[in-house]
């Protein structure tokens, strides 16, 4: 992974540096995705984060928990019926008894599966080398773009100097 980016002292130049790459993006050859922002406090007045984007984790975590359910009660349900005992003229599944591991294991299902998603929709883990710049502890708010086309690099740097920033780096750094 290279990353070319620029670090910006103040969210307002930060979103400049955005809304400049978000619209030369087409001409300079790179994707949306292909942006990274990092910085070390929210700033949820700006425009600075990927923006509302669709999930479908809640979705799934029902499909996981209705899945669990029913594991659940099949599971207890089988093993009542496979070695039945006798208890008096009361069936031999009960509803309110198989309540319990039902929802025991719905709950299990559907925390499982938002687990699951969350770690694939983060993509985690990820062992490739994580873009990051020590000066973003400091305050500072990393603009740039991963893995940009050779051809595109030195308009790439002059939108990012144009933007604010002081300097432009790359990661990981060339010596």
């Amino acid at each position: 992974m290279i990353a070319v980016y620029g670090l910006y002292p103040d969210p307002d130049s930060a979103e400049r540096a955005l809304d400049s790459l978000r619209r030369a993006r087409a001409e300079l050859g790179f994707a949306l995705r292909d942006i990274a922002i990092i910085s070390s406090e929210p700033f949820e007045e700006y425009r600075l984060g990927r923006g509302d984007h669709q999930t479908i984790m809640p979705w799934l975590a029902a499909l996981g928990g209705a899945l669990g359910g029913f594991t659940g009660f099949e599971f207890a349900s089988f093993t009542q019926n496979t070695y039945p005992l006798a208890t008096g003229g009361m069936p031999l599944a009960p509803l309110w008894t198989n309540g319990i591991i039902t929802y025991e294991l719905t709950m299990l299902g559907a925390i499982l599966t938002t687990l699951v998603t969350l770690a694939v929709s983060a993509r985690l883990p990820n062992p490739r080398a994580k873009l990051y710049d020590p000066e973003v502890s400091d305050g500072n708010i990393l603009v740039g773009v991963i893995d940009p086309p050779d051809r595109s690099r030195p308009a790439l740097t002059k939108l990012l100097l144009d933007a604010g920033t002081a300097r432009v780096k790359e990661f990981p750094p060339r010596f």
